[in-house]
C-alpha cells in the first residue's frame, strides 16, 4: 500500500508537469478549434434556414404571441431565433468534441509518456482498440446501472456526496488504467496490477471525478450570467480537456510506472545448462568400436 502511494504522488506531480507541455496544450485547445471550425462551417451554410425556421416555430404558437404582445416586443422571435438556435447547436459540438478528444488524446498521451520515460519497456500488446472500446462500453454500463440501482441512496445528505463520486472514480479507473496499459502489459499483468494498486487507482480516480465537476461550475456561471456567456463556455470546455489530459497523464504515469517496477520484481530464472550428450567409447576390439555403460569396480 505504501509503494502505491508513493507511485501515485509520484505520478501526480509528473502529470502535472506534463500539462505544460506543448503537444498536451494543443490537445486541450482542440475542442475549442474543432467547434470554432464546426460552428463557421455550419453558420456558413445552414444559419439563415435554421433561423428563418426558428422564427417561423415561434411565430406559429400562439400563447407565445400573447406573451409577446404583453410584454410589448411583437418583434421578439426575430430576436429570440438566433439565440435558440445557438443554444441547441452548442451542445452538440461540445459532445462530439470531447468525444473525439476522449477517443484520441489517451492513446496520444500514453505514447508520449512512454516514449519520454519508458522507452525499454516492452510491449506486450494486451489489448486491442476493439477490446478498448468494448471494455468501456462495458464498463460505463455497469456504471450507469449503478447509478439508476443508487439514485433513491441520493435522498439521504450523507450519501448524495459519497455514492456518485465513487461510482464515477470506479469508471474513471477502469477505463483509464485500462488504457494506459493496452499496449504495454498482457492480460496477466493487467489483473495483476488492477488486483495490486487497486485502492490508488480508485482513490485517483474518485480526485479525478471531483476535478471532471470543476467545469460545471463554469457552466453554471453561463447560465447566470448571460452577458459572459460565449466566454466563459469556451473556458468551461477548455477546462474540461485539460482535466482529461491531466487524468490520462496521471494513470499513464502510474500504471506504466507500476508495470515496469513489478517487471523488476519478478525473479529471473536461470536457464538450466545444456550437457552435451557424449557416450563413452570402448576400446577397439577386433578393429569396431562399441559402447559401454560405466559400471562399479570391485575392489
Amino acid at each position: 500500500m505504501l509503494a502505491s502511494m508513493g507511485l501515485l504522488l509520484d505520478s501526480f506531480w509528473r502529470a502535472m508537469a506534463y500539462c505544460l507541455h506543448r503537444r498536451v496544450i494543443a490537445w486541450s485547445l482542440f475542442p475549442l478549434l474543432f467547434m470554432a471550425l464546426s460552428a463557421w462551417l455550419l453558420g456558413y451554410f445552414f444559419w439563415a434556414d435554421a433561423v428563418v425556421w426558428t422564427e417561423g416555430l415561434l411565430q406559429g404558437v400562439g400563447w407565445l404571441g400573447t406573451v409577446w404582445s404583453w410584454l410589448g416586443v411583437p418583434s421578439a422571435p426575430a430576436l429570440v431565433a438566433p439565440v435558440l438556435v445557438v443554444l441547441s447547436v452548442t451542445p452538440v459540438l461540445v459532445v462530439v468534441s470531447l468525444l473525439l478528444v476522449a477517443l484520441f488524446m489517451t492513446p496520444a498521451l500514453v505514447e508520449l509518456v512512454a516514449r519520454r520515460r519508458f522507452p525499454a519497456l516492452e510491449r506486450r500488446q494486451g489489448a486491442t482498440m476493439i477490446g478498448s472500446l468494448l471494455w468501456s462500453a462495458g464498463s460505463s454500463l455497469i456504471a450507469l446501472i449503478a447509478l439508476l440501482v443508487s439514485v433513491p441512496l441520493w435522498f439521504v445528505p450523507p450519501l448524495v456526496v459519497v455514492i456518485p463520486p465513487l461510482i464515477w472514480g470506479w469508471l474513471t479507473y477502469r477505463v483509464m488504467a485500462f488504457d494506459a496499459l493496452s499496449a504495454h502489459a498482457s492480460k496477466p499483468e493487467r489483473r495483476s496490477l488492477f488486483l495490486r494498486h487497486r485502492l490508488a487507482l480508485m482513490l485517483m480516480g474518485v480526485v479525478c471525478g471531483y476535478l471532471g465537476a470543476a467545469p460545471a461550475i463554469v457552466w453554471a456561471s453561463g447560465v447566470v450570467f448571460i452577458a459572459a456567456f460565449w466566454v466563459l463556455i469556451p473556458v468551461a470546455i477548455w477546462i474540461y480537456a485539460l482535466i482529461f489530459a491531466f487524468s490520462s497523464l496521471w494513470f499513464a504515469h502510474f500504471c506504466l510506472a507500476a508495470l515496469e517496477r513489478m517487471r523488476q520484481e519478478q525473479p529471473s530464472v536461470p536457464d538450466a545448462p545444456v550437457i552435451p550428450y557424449a557416450p563413452d567409447v570402448a576400446q577397439e576390439d577386433g578393429g569396431s568400436l562399441s559402447t559401454s555403460t560405466p559400471q562399479e569396480k570391485n575392489p
